[in-house]
């Protein structure tokens, strides 16, 4: 559905896990530059909790986050998965967080400027796209975050039980075309040469929610879905122009790194770009 509004210039960050912790340094840079002339934003996962520390104008947060909290036993745990528990335990994560290091939620909303995460309704197995408030962002969050298997739930927005947003929007760049962007920002969490394909990962997710068809379905289609969103970046309708940021090729974060020596890599990775991302904007430099 096309926006009422006209919006001009949009901010799409990629989900990821832990691959996330490249664009939280490179947000962290805008930070510092004190860069943002977006008028929308849209973030899935680990990139919607991203941005929402930069909207905060909370530099360094979530790099506490991915270089402390979510190495700590409490958070992954694989023999607790085995058990019939969370591989990634979000409810504690986010309980620890909101008491210890909370987003300023005042401050994110008093720019006025709609801040929209994806979610999937398991029930219809269909991108939301969830314009957010102060009342209900930490909870969407957790949504948008929760992927089956990793996560043994399916919290409910609204009613209706949801989860992980890159399961039918990873890179919702589409979706800012729709709303009326006409200059976008994508910023990935895989570097420019990835392609998804249908691994082994996959087809067990598949199985994991055969219980509920239409997200199965969706299922289904997620890496043609992924691979499309890469292609509308890079060949954008009509007077529509897009700026790519992907990690460098020499990127060694996974969805499930422990490592703090290269989570911190990822992360100054992220934040070495920001001025190069920043020139590109501006048009200083092809690309």
């Amino acid at each position: 559905m096309l926006a009422t509004q006209s919006f001009k210039t949009a901010l799409v960050v990629e989900g990821g896990a832990l691959r996330g912790v490249f664009s939280t340094g490179l947000l962290d840079g805008f930070l510092e530059a004190q860069f943002n002339p977006f008028d929308f934003y849209i973030g899935v996962s680990s990139g919607a909790s991203n941005l929402a520390a930069y909207l905060a104008e909370m530099r360094g947060r979530n790099g506490r986050i991915f270089m402390d909290y979510s190495l700590r036993p409490e958070f992954i745990n694989i023999t607790r998965c085995i058990r019939g528990g969370h591989l990634m335990d979000l409810d504690w994560l986010w309980d620890i967080t909101i008491r210890e290091i909370r987003l300023d939620l005042a401050a994110i909303y008093s720019k006025h400027k709609p801040f929209i995460t994806v979610i999937t309704d398991i029930q219809t197995g269909r991108a939301v796209y969830k314009v957010t408030s102060a009342e209900d962002l930490e909870h969407v969050l957790k949504a948008s975050s929760a992927m089956p298997v990793f996560y043994r739930g399916y919290p409910k927005v609204e009613g209706r039980p949801m989860t992980d947003g890159g399961v039918t929007d990873a890179i919702p760049v589409g979706e800012a075309i729709r709303r009326g962007a006409r200059r976008i920002m994508v910023i990935r969490s895989r570097n420019r040469t990835y392609s998804k394909c249908h691994g082994i990962s996959e087809h067990f997710m598949r199985w994991y929610v055969r219980r509920h068809p239409a997200l199965q379905q969706a299922m289904v289609k997620r890496v043609e879905r992924y691979n499309n969103a890469v292609a509308l970046i890079r060949t954008p309708p009509e007077g529509v122009s897009v700026v790519e940021i992907c990690p460098p090729e020499s990127f060694r974060v996974t969805r499930l790194s422990q490592d703090r020596h290269v989570l911190q890599e990822g992360y100054e990775q992220g934040r070495s770009l920001a001025m190069n991302a920043i020139a590109r904007w501006k048009g200083m430099l092809p690309g």
